[in-house]
Formats: structure tokens, sequence, C-alpha cells
């Protein structure tokens, strides 16, 4: 049987970071074994529905280099790929109804007060739990404790109501799982939980078990979140007749710090869970994305991979089709992983040094136009300045500030450097060195060093009493590239000048 999983979003805002390492461990998964990888949004929850969220989604993912065999743009032949268009058509309904006339759900009319008061009741008696199922649902407004004609008139009357699982008492739930090995719930300690809400719309659980099956899904990788509700997940398979799919559900990813869940809110502030553009919550609040942070998506990718999986040795830089190919299921971990912010800077530069000049210059050249960098010049010289930055960066705005005097001489000089490395006789010393760099026949970094060495012996005096002025007056900075470096790529008449500038700002 051919493999089929599936990404299955809520459009209710950004993806948090751990959706997003759900959609990649199914992308790996699916793409080793050759099979299909359907995304369906899971948009009944109106209430939470947000404007927009879906497109952010889908280019999010995008962004990353994820994609889907089957989604809503694209269609399919197991679609629509929308919950609800699906339950536009009767799909979920007609499955409730089923359960019902089955016995194995019922139609339950508690409103919002008789359902705190039965919870109240509960905590007041010391049950360990609030919940209403086998133990409590005789007490409560429902067709298990009503009589037929009851039931019919209170559906004449415009009564809401919704659809409740009937949970068996107390039994047992077990199920295998890739990563937890064999999981059990009792049902005593679960909710008759709502299939069919009381606008009509599926709750999750029924939506998710009628897709999964209609979808022809093999394997549903998700997250720990869902652990819990699997038992109900299962029974609603049983009570289908249905075969359920492999479960697998991936660790939790932590706060930087390794304690606790790493929350939306959480996320949002700390700037991990927002792919790929500004986003804009309910607040007003702006928050940036990885991409525009600056954060290549092949780094994210292979950062995200790790984050609770391991391939069992120490490699660690694998692009996508060497993911690919050494990923399993089996050597999924079952302990949260950490977000290691550190540990994705570093896959970032990473990537940026194995790239060419020429790859890196559309990924920087917006960062340089938004800075108000002139970038009408020759190709070339953008690739030289990239090729000497790219060794001293970590994310892709870096290159702003450092390269601000390859397309401007500085203005302003690092005061503190200044006060410290230019002195009385440093304006003398630069003019010198012109005079040096003056003779030379090509005019590279190799040359002009060696005018520099030639200086340095003659004076008899330490590198640092030329090096750190000439550094200062070429980019107004205390480090950088190698200064020779940095003037060979200026040329000898833009070099000239800033000499020329340093001293009369400086003296």
């Amino acid at each position: 049987m051919s493999v089929v999983v599936r990404f299955a979003p809520s459009p209710t805002g950004p993806l948090h970071i751990g959706g997003v390492r759900t959609a990649l461990f199914n992308y790996l998964y699916v793409r080793q074994q050759g099979g299909r990888f359907i995304l369906r949004i899971e948009d009944t929850d109106r209430t939470r529905f947000v404007p927009g969220a879906e497109e952010y989604i889908i280019e999010a993912l995008n962004w990353l280099g994820i994609a889907f065999d089957e989604d809503v743009n694209q269609g399919g032949p197991v679609g629509p790929y929308r919950q609800s268009d699906r339950s536009a058509q009767g799909l979920y309904r007609q499955y409730a109804d089923q359960l019902i006339e089955e016995g194995k759900a019922y139609l339950a009319f508690d409103t919002p007060a008789e359902l705190d008061a039965m919870r109240e009741r509960l905590k007041e008696a010391g049950s360990s739990t609030q919940q209403y199922n086998a133990l409590t649902r005789h007490e409560m407004t429902n067709s298990l404790t009503l009589s037929a004609q009851e039931v019919q008139n209170k559906i004449d009357a415009g009564e809401a109501y919704v659809v409740r699982m009937k949970m068996p008492e107390n039994e047992n739930v077990s199920f295998k799982d890739v990563v937890r090995e064999e999981v059990t719930f009792n049902t005593n300690q679960l909710d008759d939980k709502i299939l069919l809400k009381s606008d009509g719309l599926p709750t999750y659980h029924l939506a998710n078990i009628v897709d999964d099956h209609l979808m022809e899904v093999t394997h549903v990788i998700r997250g720990e979140e869902w652990l819990s509700s699997t038992p109900l997940h299962v029974l609603l398979y049983r009570a289908f007749d249905w075969t359920p799919p492999t479960f697998v559900h991936l660790p939790l990813i932590l706060n930087p710090n390794g304690k606790g869940k790493m929350s939306k809110r959480q996320g949002d502030k700390l700037g991990f869970s927002v792919f790929p553009t500004n986003w804009t919550n309910a607040e007003g609040e702006v928050s940036t994305g990885y991409r525009e942070d600056g954060y290549l998506p092949e780094a994210m990718m292979n950062f995200l991979a790790l984050l609770g999986w391991n391939p069992g040795d120490e490699e660690e830089v694998m692009d996508e089709a060497r993911l690919t190919e050494r990923f399993s299921l089996e050597r999924i971990g079952n302990k949260g992983a950490t977000f290691d912010i550190d540990k994705l800077k570093w896959f970032n530069q990473t990537y940026i040094r194995a790239k060419s000049p020429a790859d890196l210059l559309p990924l920087i050249a917006p960062y340089w136009s938004e800075a108000g960098y002139n970038l009408q010049v020759d190709e070339s010289y953008l690739h030289q300045i990239i090729a000497l930055l790219q060794e001293r960066v970590t994310l892709l705005p870096d290159f702003v500030d450092q390269a601000a005097y390859f397309f401007a001489a500085p203005t302003e000089y690092d005061a503190k450097f200044a006060k410290k490395r230019w002195k009385a006789h440093s304006g003398e010393l630069m003019l010198a060195m012109k005079a040096k760099f003056e003779q030379v026949s090509n005019w590279n970094a190799e040359e002009l060093h060696q005018c520099f060495e030639s200086l340095i012996a003659e004076r008899e005096i330490g590198a640092g009493q030329v090096l750190a002025p000439f550094r200062l007056l070429l980019t107004g900075l205390s480090s950088g590239p190698g200064a020779f470096d940095i003037a060979a790529l200026l040329g000898a008449d833009e070099t000239y000048r800033r000499i020329e500038l340093a001293i009369a700002s400086l003296g």
C-alpha cells in the first residue's frame, strides 16, 4: 500500500514552529517512501478563523520548500481540501447520523449554565475529573435521558444541540504509537466529546477521522498534544469499522531554556513562531518572520529536522536530499526537543558560507536596496563584497551594516576605537603609506600589504600603529575583513580620498 500523509493546519493565524516541524517530518517521510502528501485546511472552527491565514500558511510552507501533491490550489482526487467545503456537502453530518442511528453517539441539549453546574457539582463532590461521560451523562439533558418524543419536541422548537460520542464506561483503550510504543487510556478519564457542534459543523475529532479515512491516509504524524485525543479517534475508527492509520506523535518543542513547551505567545514574542512575512495579530502587534530576519530556508529545514529526530551519528549539515535519504520514524525521540536559537544561527551561518556570491546576491539585494545602497554598479563588485563578508555574517541583514562602507565613505568613526588608536602622528603615517601605495604596479591586496610591511620596517614601529588607523579610515569601524582586501576592492582613488577625509576629520 502506498504511503499517504497529510498536514492539516487551521487558519487561525501564523504557523507555530511546532506545526512547521510536523509538516516537515511528514514531507521527509512521504518523499522517502514515494507516497502522496496532502495539505488539508481544517477551517470548521469559525470562531477562530482569521482571514488571510490560509494564504499565509501556504506561503510559509512554500518558502521552506515543503511541496504537496494535493491541496486547495491544485486539487486532487479526494477533494475538496477545505473542511468547510466538505461540510457544505453534508459529508460529516451523514457520518454523525450513522453513529446516532447505531447508538454510538447521541444528541445533547445542555445549556452552558447546565454544563457549568455539572462541573461545579462534581468538583464539590471531590471528583478527580469533571467530565461529561458515562458517569454523568444520565444526569444531563440528552437523547439518552429524554424520550424520543421529548427529543423531537426540542428539535422542533429549535433548541440548540450538539452530537456527542457515547464513550464506553471504564474501558482501557490501547493503541500503538511509533514513538511511544503502546499507549493506554481509560475511558472514565475521557469526555463524551462533541462530534457535531450546534451550528452543524463538525469538531476536529469527527472531521479529522472521516477525512483521513476518505483520503486513505496511512500515517498520522502529528504533535504530542494530540496524544490524549487518540483514544477517541481509535474508538471512532472502531465505530465505523475502519482500519486506523499508523500513529506517530512527535515530541514537544521546548523553550530555549529547555523548560516547558514553547507556546505560541512565547514564540511570537521571541520571533520563533512566524513564517515567513510580517504578521499583524488581533492586537495590532507586528511580528517579523524568519525570512525577514534573514534565515535561509535550507538552514531552517536542516535545523527543524533535528528537533526531535537524529540520524544516529554525528552528521548535522544535511540538505533536503540527504535528510530525505536518512530520515526514519523509528529515530524520532520521545523527549522534548529544545529550540536552540544559537544552533539555528550556526546552521544559517554554515549555509551562507557554503553559497556562492552569485547565489547570495539576489537574497541580499533587497536588504541593500532598502538601506539605500546604490546597486547600479558592476555586478562583480557586489560579488566581491559578498565574498569578503560572507565568512563574518550570521543572518542576511548582517550584510547591510557590514557592507555600508563599500557603498559610501564613512562620515563617522568609531569614537572609542579612534580615541584609542588614532594618535597625533597617525595622519602622517597614513600619508606615508599613501606614498608607498602610489608606487605599486598592480593595485591588489598582496602588493598593498607589502607596502605596509615596508613602512613599519622602515619606521621600526608596531603593525597596529598603522593597521588600526588605516582600517578606521576605510570603514569607520574597529573590525571587519582584511583592511588591504577592502582597499583593493575600493580602488586607489577611493582609498586616497578616504585617507584625506580621515585626516581632515580626525587630525
